[in-house]
């Protein structure tokens, strides 16, 4: 009797059982007194630890037993009529495979990615679907391509952290009934043809040289007026000439010292010519 209080009390048996039907219950005393008559080896057999980052779903005779699992620590199961799945509860992380995508704007590109989730209700992931694990792999990969496949290559190339919170979005809907916790997503690389890769190497380096010429083009026009101010203010007064010449020579002298240059007035050249 104290076996079975102890047993009760750690959840191999549950109330649930009630819901079993004759024959279940059959099944279960059976199991329970074969337990009793081969006691002590039997509690070996019915003694079950799972670790910290576990939990076990525990089936007796196919049904749940209390809707939740198990752990983490000690817990016990009749040997012949439960059975019970362990469920790793830590974050798992793999690599979605390049998926060749056509864009909005009809570019085809080949993008990758990396999801990280967990299990966040042992029940649900051991009852609602076969294999969690691959079914979120294959469920990551379908919508990689569907939320690609509505963006044009410039949001998919500036816009990489709104897309994956938009597939991260997506995928915690399409497995919360499975009881996976989609924590993150993110787009890895993005390959482009080369063909696409040249043309848009071409592109920017014409739009980088026309720019430089429009640049090129302000800066003369700058030095072009500043110039003809300059003229202007020179043309009124002759002196200034003559000092601007002088400053021009000394600049000359202060770089090179071994050529020296004096300018000569042309209007003294003119008279030279007249007597002639």
């Amino acid at each position: 009797m104290w076996l079975r209080r102890s047993v009760m009390e750690r959840g191999a048996w549950s109330p649930d059982s009630a819901g079993l039907g004759c024959c279940g219950w059959l099944l279960v005393l059976f199991s329970l007194l074969i337990t009793l008559l081969t006691f002590p080896v039997s509690i070996f057999m019915c003694i079950k630890i799972v670790q910290e980052y576990e939990r076990a779903v525990i089936f007796r005779l196919g049904r749940i037993i209390d809707k939740k699992a198990k752990g983490p620590g000690i817990f016990f199961v009749l040997p012949c009529t439960d059975s019970f799945v362990k469920v790793d509860l830590r974050t798992v992380s793999f690599n979605i495979p390049p998926q060749e995508i056509l864009t909005k704007d009809s570019v085809t590109v080949s993008v990758d990615g990396v999801v990280y989730f967990r299990v966040e209700c042992p029940v649900s992931s051991v009852a609602n679907v076969s294999n969690a694990d691959s079914s979120t792999r294959l469920l990551a990969q379908t919508t990689l391509r569907n939320v690609l496949g509505t963006k044009n290559l410039a949001e998919l190339l500036s816009d990489r952290e709104g897309i994956s919170h938009s597939m991260q979005a997506t995928l915690d809907d399409a497995t919360n009934h499975w009881g996976i916790k989609v924590e993150r997503v993110e787009i890895k690389d993005v390959k482009l043809p080369q063909q696409l890769q040249r043309a848009m190497a071409a592109e920017a380096e014409a739009s980088r040289e026309a720019r430089a010429k429009v640049i090129a083009a302000e800066g003369e026009m700058n030095a072009s007026r500043a110039l003809k101010e300059a003229s202007l203010i020179i043309s009124e007064s002759p002196a200034a000439l003559q000092l601007r010449y002088l400053q021009t020579l000394s600049h000359i002298a202060a770089e090179n010292n071994s050529t020296v240059i004096f300018p000569l007035p042309i209007e003294l050249l003119q008279q030279f010519l007249q007597r002639k």
